[in-house]
């Protein structure tokens, strides 16, 4: 499996906007998160976001909570995700990048999560609640095991800051679209695209917009305001969700197209 770097770098050179769909781990079952994964490398999926499920999760919004208070009272854990998805890494066309928040990394030993981590194929890794301030070592220790730290702008980030995380954030830079948690909007801020400018002036680094992005029109209004990726979460998380496993199933692989499609268009244009 190729490293988040040089997908994009491919990405990039074809003109083409990333897909990065985001389910979590555990919800309804591993056995379908498992069926889901392969399901979204198979649809149009460039990157896959794994959400470790956790019980205080700050930055995530009520459909994500709701799955992962469905995945952690099933018992899924951590350790159980990482176990379950060692298998299939190795088959996967598409990156895998764990979201989990900080606490559980701690609570194992960053090095040993790490270790755990790249063994099983892990790609990239979101940890919302990580301080910039706090990064340097754990960035450093995944530069050693291959795992690329994405870290995360927000609308209010300052150009300082902006500067800060740019230079230290690995594979892409996550630009959340709204303030607050995540879920679906119906639209999307204006702002942000003032703030993807602002990012492009400190970096080069891919810029892949994420938090609030519900369907295909707005992923079609991130690609044209210049992201270099489009991540999409709650609307997969609803959808897997509100069915039986194999309903659920079906839903997200038609959804996945569609929004592939919507971006795709878009880049074979220009």
């Amino acid at each position: 499996m190729t490293s988040i770097s040089q997908r994009f770098e491919s990405l990039r050179g074809k003109n083409q906007c990333a897909l990065i769909p985001f389910i979590t781990a555990g919800d309804p079952d591993l056995e379908t998160t498992i069926e889901a994964l392969k399901v979204l490398d198979a649809s149009g999926a460039d990157f896959i976001e794994l959400g470790v499920p956790y019980s205080d999760p700050l930055a995530d919004g009520p459909v994500i909570q709701a799955a992962a208070t469905r995945a952690l009272n099933r018992g899924v854990r951590l350790l159980d995700v990482l176990d379950k998805i060692q298998p299939l890494t190795k088959i996967l066309r598409s990156p895998i990048i764990l979201f989990t928040y900080y606490n559980p990394i701690l609570n194992l030993g960053i090095e040993e999560f790490l270790d755990r981590a790249a063994a099983s194929g892990i790609k990239g890794l979101v940890i919302p609640d990580l301080p910039l301030e706090e990064s340097n070592h754990l960035i450093e220790s995944a530069d050693a095991v291959g795992i690329e730290v994405i870290l995360l702008v927000t609308p209010t980030s300052s150009k300082e800051r902006i500067k800060a995380i740019a230079h230290q954030s690995r594979g892409f830079i996550y630009l959340v679209s709204v303030t607050g948690v995540t879920g679906m909007r119906s639209q999307v801020q204006s702002r942000v695209k003032d703030v993807l400018q602002e990012i492009r002036q400190s970096t080069n680094k891919p810029v892949a917009i994420g938090f609030g992005i519900s369907g295909p029109e707005q992923a079609r209004q991130m690609k044209e305001w210049g992201a270099d990726g489009v991540i999409v979460g709650s609307a997969f998380v609803q959808k897997l969700a509100e069915s039986t496993p194999f309903n659920g199933l079906r839903n997200i692989k038609d959804f996945c197209s569609e929004l592939k499609s919507s971006i795709s268009l878009i880049s074979s244009a220009k």
